[in-house]
This record gives structure tokens, sequence and C-alpha cells, in this order.
């Protein structure tokens, strides 16, 4: 095994093993040649992954940095730490995946007492040495020893305040002197340059596994296992006075992706100075006005280094005595809106084809541009962090139930709904209300799979804050900080919870972006929908882009007042009359919101999802009717005899586990009338919503089934009032199933045979098939199986291929074996997921659904699912 590769070995190919820093320095090397790029050498991240396996170094790696370093030093014509005149170097981390200060670094390498003096007689420059010995002092203490950054900076600031000055580049060389002596006092310093190295070697392979990188890999979904590569590099000096400086370079503007160069430079300063925030630095145009052949050097570097890498850069330069060197190249990180616009900028200027450009976006960050968010500007004080559930920024006046929020809403006032969790009947609550704030759940629960359908922000499992509804009021460590009528401003992006009140800033969707999702429809192949349960977010979907509902949860349309109280009246009914009453108070509604949503989504389909949840989620609960009851009987209430019998029903339906209980198909069969009222509005709605002159294509899907029995139960039943109606299958509406057990995968080519289409749900075929409630793993599990490495992130968020994609790819290929042309379609959370929608569209699928703000999401990446598997 080779553990070690120069620089002059390496190129941007060999990322994974180089990592993105080593890979790129080697690249840049080709590219500028050597006398702009400091010379160096990579350890490999198989190295770090072999050091973190065995928690030492591996066998002969000692003896590979060993032979590079020698090298580098007949390269550069020095020795490490010579006493006369020493090589430095700097050791800094390089992850395949950029991971921008989450990893660490050390700098100035190989000083001690002895090769200062060198440095000061070498250089003419004892100020100069001195100060890069005492940074170096500094950085080793804090990266290596884990002494912590304030006890230096407290240090330099009672240097500067003793000597009268403001900046660290006052002082003198007797103060960097007297603080490097005092810094090695909170330490034992190895003086031994070969020590030094080792153990700075050591400690950036050991941030790997730091807690703000693990953290910061969760975010942004980069594998624990990768490791970090390590690169070694001759260090070149910004700090050697006036004519001397370091930057930070992007070839475009970062921030709106503007084809005008921009960054920060420091005269007289080291890299780390820039981007640590102990000095302010200056705009990279002024560098015309400092030293104007380097900046015109940078420009011409920048622009090259774009052309070859085809991406906007992101680099690292030192001026040393006026001379210009390249540390560090890499595609540049920005929002979406940089984004957006650099591809569509790089097509007109011709730097990339259409296909090429869109693979330089992020279509996951897509979601920014469609939410508000806080200002970045303003400073805040977090008052908790939990999940970021539903994208976007809010702010409003406390509320804690969906009737208050209601209240204030009809009023104009802008509301956050808090509670400690959210039911079946919050929903209406969530129309309200302009953010969501919960003490449990995550990502998956129902908190957050509402709040993003309806694109309202949501921040759920902030798990300090216990939220008291009776009362009005949040606490954090028993103390009260909110109460009901307080502003509090929330931002589902990030997760985070504050009372103060954050300006925010609304989406711009521009030309760019409509640009991008245009070359997107171009490339994909896979069709978008979208879930939407009301007319309004039928048409927020189509403006969106989508393709048809591929999700219409009818359940969502009983939470209304009226309804709500007709839906209760047909599941505590006593005889087959009060039900049928109950049901004929429900058809016209349910028939008026079909209506709806076939003439917002005129000409495209849409797929209605007969009633799927237990009934008891539309009841109260059991200790509510009981404690009315109680009530009702200590005053000698008339209502306590309707008590009793609403108790009894309630106890009847309760089940020990009624998310595999009777709901979805069983509910058909046990209570048939339920679904016959909902077909018979469904068809009621057809022949209204055509004689408006509009065309319709419905879609009857019934939910969780598991036999083909069960469907041809249904099928029987939804045909024969069709008939009665003079509305006919195949012509008139398609009927099929959402696949969302196990053995309904299995057993797909049976089920087939009654289908017309398949809609894989894989929200609950992920709970079913792993065994897992989504309502509980996010809280109490995943955080733990992430750290030890049972799965890099939520099988909820991305599609668990291996187990569930297995069964998603079983159910696609039995049920085409049975029927070739059975249209099959994804309607759950994953729909909208950039890395399933890859396997989506590599296993057959013709369609994805999702929440309406994430369908641009999904057209982008539908497009880049499609050109890669092109490429292979």
């Amino acid at each position: 095994m080779k553990w070690v590769y120069d620089f002059s070995e390496g190129s941007r190919d060999m990322r994974d093993l180089l990592g993105g820093k080593g890979a790129n320095v080697a690249e840049m090397t080709r590219i500028l040649g050597p006398e702009r790029v400091p010379a160096g050498f990579t350890i490999t991240t198989e190295a770090c992954v072999a050091y973190m396996d065995a928690a030492e170094f591996p066998a002969g790696l000692d003896d590979e940095v060993a032979a590079a370093l020698a090298r580098l030093e007949e390269q550069a014509g020095k020795r490490l730490g010579d006493p006369a005149d020493p090589l430095l170097v700097s050791v800094r981390s390089g992850a395949r995946e950029s991971m921008p200060g989450m990893l660490d670094t050390v700098l100035n390498l190989g000083l001690n007492d002895a090769s200062v003096a060198g440095l000061a007689a070498r250089t003419g420059n004892e100020r100069f040495a001195w100060d890069s010995y005492r940074r170096f002092v500094q950085m080793f203490g804090n990266v290596v020893v884990g002494i912590e950054g304030r006890r230096f900076e407290d240090l330099i600031a009672a240097e500067k305040r003793e000597r009268g000055v403001r900046d660290d580049t006052e002082l003198g060389t007797d103060s960097l002197r007297a603080l490097t002596a005092r810094f090695q006092e909170l330490y034992d310093f190895p003086a031994e340059p070969a020590a030094q190295l080792r153990a700075a070697i050591g400690a950036v392979f050991g941030s790997w596994t730091g807690e703000r990188a693990v953290t910061y890999r969760r975010i942004n979904r980069i594998p624990d296992s990768w490791g970090t590569a390590v690169n070694v590099q001759q260090m070149v000096f910004g700090n050697k006075g006036e004519t001397s400086g370091s930057g930070v370079a992007f070839s475009r503007d970062e921030v709106t992706g503007a084809p005008e160069p921009s960054g920060d430079f420091l005269p007289n300063a080291q890299g780390e100075d820039v981007v640590s925030g102990v000095r302010t630095p200056r705009d990279i145009r002024e560098l015309a006005d400092w030293q104007p052949q380097v900046y015109t050097q940078l420009l011409e570097i920048l622009q090259t280094l774009e052309r070859h890498y085809g991406d906007m850069q992101d680099t690292e330069f030192t001026v040393e005595e006026g001379r210009l060197y390249m540390l560090q190249t890499r595609n540049a990180k920005r929002p979406a809106q940089a984004a957006v616009r650099f591809a569509v900028d790089a097509v007109a200027e011709g730097l990339l084809e259409r296909d090429a450009a869109l693979m330089t976006i992020d279509a996951e960050a897509l979601d920014a541009l469609l939410h508000p968010t806080f200002d970045s500007q303003t400073t805040y004080e977090i008052l908790a962090t939990g999940v970021a559930a539903s994208p976007g920024a809010a702010k409003g006046e406390l509320v804690f139930s969906a009737a208050a929020a209601i209240e204030a809403a009809d009023g104009g006032r802008a509301v956050i709904l808090a509670r400690p969790f959210t039911e079946a009947d919050d929903v209406a609550g969530f129309h309200a209300a302009v953010g969501i704030l919960t003490s449990e759940g995550g990502k998956a629960s129902h908190a957050a799979l509402v709040a993003r359908g309806m694109g309202v922000p949501a921040v759920t499992g902030a798990a300090s804050l216990e939220i008291d509804p009776d009362a009005g009021e949040i606490r954090r460590g028993g103390e009260v900080v909110l109460r009901a009528g307080d502003r509090v401003s929330l931002d589902g992006t990030a997760g985070t919870v504050t009372g103060d009140d954050v300006p925010l800033v609304e989406p711009q969707v521009g030309e760019a972006f409509e640009t991008v999702l245009a070359w997107s429809d171009e490339a994909r192949r896979l069709g978008v929908r979208a879930n939407a349960d009301a007319p309004e977010d039928a048409e927020r979907a189509r403006g969106f882009g989508a393709e048809g509902i591929g999700l219409c949860r009818t359940e969502h349309m009983f939470f209304g007042e009226d309804r709500h109280e007709a839906i209760v009246a047909v599941i505590l009914a006593d005889t087959d009359a009060d039900r049928q009453a109950g049901l004929r108070r429900l058809l016209p509604l349910q028939q008026g919101d079909f209506e709806a949503i076939f003439a917002a989504m005129e000409g495209l389909p849409v797929t209605i999802r007969l009633l799927d949840p237990p009934l008891h989620e539309f009841l109260p609960s059991l200790a509510e009717i009981e404690e009315r009851l109680r009530e009702a009987k200590a005053a000698g209430g008339a209502d306590a005899a309707a008590l009793e019998h609403d108790l009894t029903r309630v106890r009847t339906l309760q089940e020990v586990n009624p998310m595999l209980g009777t709901r979805g198909v069983r509910l058909g069969i046990l209570f048939p009338a339920i679904y016959e009222m909902q077909v018979e509005a469904i068809f009621a709605a057809l022949a209204a919503t055509r004689d408006r002159g509009l065309e319709v294509s419905a879609e009857i899907m019934v939910p969780l089934v598991d036999y083909r029995r069960e469907l041809e139960i249904l099928r029987e039943q939804i045909v024969a009032i069709g008939e009665r109606v003079g509305v006919e299958r195949g012509r008139d509406y398609s009927l099929g199933t959402m696949i969302e057990l196990p053995r309904a995968c299995l057993r797909a080519d049976e089920i087939a045979e009654e289908a017309d289409f398949f809609s894989f749900g894989t929200n609950d075929l992920t709970q079913t098939a792993l065994g897992f409630s989504r309502d509980d793993i996010e809280g109490r599990i995943l955080g733990r199986y992430i750290d030890v490495k049972v799965f890099d992130r939520s099988p909820f968020e991305t599609l668990d291929t291996p187990g569930v994609g297995q069964l998603v790819r079983m159910g696609a290929w039995l049920g085409r074996k049975t029927k070739e042309h059975l249209k099959l379609g994804v309607c759950g959370e994953h729909g909208g997921d950039p890395d399933s929608i890859d396997f989506f569209h590599n296993n057959g699928i013709d369609y994805v659904s999702c929440s309406p703000y994430r369908v641009p999401v999904a057209r982008v990446a539908a497009a880049q699912a499609a050109i890669r598997a092109t490429a292979t």
C-alpha cells in the first residue's frame, strides 16, 4: 500500500485517494507550473481510514513521510527545522468533498528556539521570524494539544493593551518573543521538528472525527468512512512585511454568481488571519491599488482555473515580497442563486454545455430559492435548536392551539403554532400559521410531513424546550422563556428558534432559475407530480411545474369544522341510517373538494387516495372523553348519556397498533359505506368538471393493499358504482394501489392483475420493511445509529436502497412482468430527495411525487439522474 504521493504524482482524477485539496494542488501544479504552486506531498485518505481503524499510524507511513520530506528538502534546498535556514511547512486537511473550516490546519511547522534565529538571520526580518514562531506555537497548542483558542487570544489582547496598540501587526519583536514564551508555558511544546510533523499529521487525521466535522458531514450527507487526506506543503509567507499578504479569491461573486471576481485579502498576514475573523480583511478589488501586477496575475489565474475545471473556483493565495503563489483551488461552495446564475452564464459564455452546467448545481440547495430566509446580516440569540423539518423562515406571535392560530389568522395576525407534537386535527392550524414549532418528532414526523406539503417552515424535535399548551408557555430548563403572544422567529432550513424579531428576506425566482428548470425538463425522463390535498396546494404545485397530482390524501379534507363533526358522526353511529346521514352530509363537501382540485389541474392526472388512517384519529382521545364525562356527571348534565355512548364506541375502536390495524383497504372492506361515498363524490366531480368543458384525468388509489383479493373486492365495488352513474374504468378513470407493504412488493405480479398503476408509498414501506416508527426514530434512535455507523442518514430522508430499494425494484419488476405498460410512481417523501430520485430513474419508475415546494428540486434532480445515466 502506497500511503504518500508527491504533488507531481497526482491529478484531479485521484480525488478519492488524495482528497479534493491534494488532487487539486497536484492538478494546479501541472496547469500553472511549480514556480506558482509551492511543492509538497499528500498522505492519502486510505492512511486516515487505517489510522481511525487502528488508532495508530499504519505500518510504513512514518518511513514514506520521511522519504517524501527528504525529497521536498532536496527540492527546496533546505531542511525542516534547520537552525541556519529552516524549511517550514503547512499541514492541512483535504477531504474528497470540501468541508470548509471543519478540519484542522497547522502552519509554520518546523520552528523552534534555534531555527527561529536562523529564519530571522536568513530573511533579515526578525519581527517576521518571531511572528511566524508565535503563530506556530499558538496553532500547535490549539489544534494538536487542544488548548482553547481564547486563552491565546486573551494573552495577545493583554499584550496589546500593555503596549497601547490596537492591531496584532503593531506588536514589535519583543512582544512577539514574550508572547511565544507565555504560550509555551501553557503546554509542553515539542522542539524536535520530526515530532512536530508527526503530531500535526495525527491531529489532522483526528479532526475528521471531531464534533464539528461529524455534524457537517451529517448535514451534508458526506460518509464518515471516507477519511481525510493530509497535505504537507512548503510554506510561503504573507507576513514578511508590507509587500506580502494572503487572501481568498473566487472566480465569480460567491453570493450572486455574477461574473466578477470576489474575495478578501490582508497585507502582511497569513491565510489564517483572513478566515479566522480576528482581523477585518480588505476587498479583493483593493489588491489592484496595493499590488497591481499581482492583481492582474491573479485574475488571469482565476480565469485559467475556471476554464480548466469548468466550474466557479474558490482559491487561496499568498503574496511573498511581491511574488504570487497559489495554495489551493476547489469548486466554490455557493448559495442556490449563485449556482443557478453561474450555470446559465457558463452556457452563454461557451464555458459549458447545458448538461454539464446542470451538473454543477446542488439540486437540494434549490429549496432555498422558494422560501423566505433570515437576513444573513442580522445577529440574533438562538433560543433552541431542533430538526430542520420544513425549509424557510417565519416570524409571528406565539400560539399553542390550532383554534388560536385560525382566530389570529382571521384577524390578519401572523402566528407561530407551538405544540409538543402535532396530531391530525392540528391540520387546520397549519394552514393558518406561518410557522410550526414542536418539541418532539423529526423530519418524518406528522408535523414535518404536513408542513413541507403546505410549504410552511417548521422546526421539530426542539428537545430543550418544554412546550406547555395548557399553561400557554414554553420553558427551557424549568424557566419560562416564551409565553402566548410573544414574538418568535424560526428558521426551518437551519432548525433554529429565537425570541428575537429577525428580518426576513423574501425569495426571488428569477429568469436564470426558469432557464435551468426548462433545461431540466428537456433532459429528464422521470415525470414530476406533487402531493396536494387542497386546491390552493394544487395551484401552487402547478405553478412550480408539477405534471399532475401523484397523491391527494382525502383524510385531510375531513378536518374542517363542518366536516370533522360529520365524519365523527359517521364513525360513532350505531345504525346504518345514522351512518348514511353523516355520509350524505360529507358527499357534497368531498365532491366540491374534488371539483376544485380537478379544475386546478385541468388536463393533468390527479391520483386520489381513498381514506387511509385509522378511524380513531378523527375522534377525541379516550382521556378527553373520560374527563368530559366526569365533569358532566358532576354537574348533572344532560349530555352524560351521549358521552357514555361515545366513550363505549371509542373504546371499541381502540387498537394496540393502529398503524397496522384497521386502516387503508381494510376500512373499505369492513366499512364499505365510507369508500362508496368517496367514490361517488369523485365520479360526481368528474361529471361536473367535464360539464364545464374541462379535461379531467382521475386515478383512484386504494391504500395499504397486501393481497390481490383485497384490491379485487374494492375494484368490484368501484366499478359497480361507476356503472350506476355511467362512469367507465379505462375511459373515465383508472384504478390502482399504493404499494407500501413488503408482501405487496413480493406479490406485485398478482396484485397487478387488478391494477392500472402502482404508486410506491415509500414512507410506510420504509416503516414496515425496517420496523421503524418514523415518528419515533429521529428523536430516540437516529442520532445514535448514525454515531455507531448503522447508517449514514435517516432512511426516511433518503431511500434505503439496499433494503427498501430492493423491495421497490422487485415490485416494479414483478408488476411489469404481469402488465408491460403498468404505470409506476412514487409518492413518499423520497420523491423529492435527489439521491432517491437517482435510484428511481434507474429502476423503471415513471414519475415521482413530492410536496409542491420540492417540485423544482425534483425536476432538476431528475434531469441530473438522466445525465448521469447517459454518461455511464
